[in-house]
């Protein structure tokens, strides 16, 4: 029963991220590609407050939402798009940020979770 938690997750984590990136598209005109860089960051603030849950809730929002709502494969896709389109300061902004605001955001969250 417990991939029952995860696909439920997945089902609200996977449309939640493609809403969010077009809805952060539609209000950037950039080729950085916020949309993504949005959900994987949001996604490492919730995995970080629930590094204090655990059983169900863990697989309900930590495997299924996050795991559909974060996207590693977007993120490398789109940082080898920009440096093969000659965006090779954006590729580089896209993997330092997306690392350092992810990492911030999931000790904040783990930092919350202890409050």
């Amino acid at each position: 029963m417990n991939w029952l938690l995860v696909v439920g997750g997945a089902m609200v984590g996977a449309p939640l991220r493609y809403l969010t990136d077009r809805a952060v598209r539609s209000r950037h005109d950039s080729v950085f590609p916020w949309g993504t860089f949005t959900v994987n960051v949001t996604g490492c603030l919730v995995l970080g407050v629930l590094t204090q849950a655990a059983g169900q809730l863990q697989l309900l929002l930590g495997t299924g939402l996050c795991g559909a709502l974060t996207t590693y494969s977007t993120f490398s896709y789109e940082t080898l798009r920009l440096a093969e389109t000659g965006a090779r300061l954006q590729a580089a902004v896209n993997v330092v940020a997306s690392v350092v605001a992810g990492l911030a955001a999931a000790f904040a969250g783990a930092a919350l979770a202890r409050m």
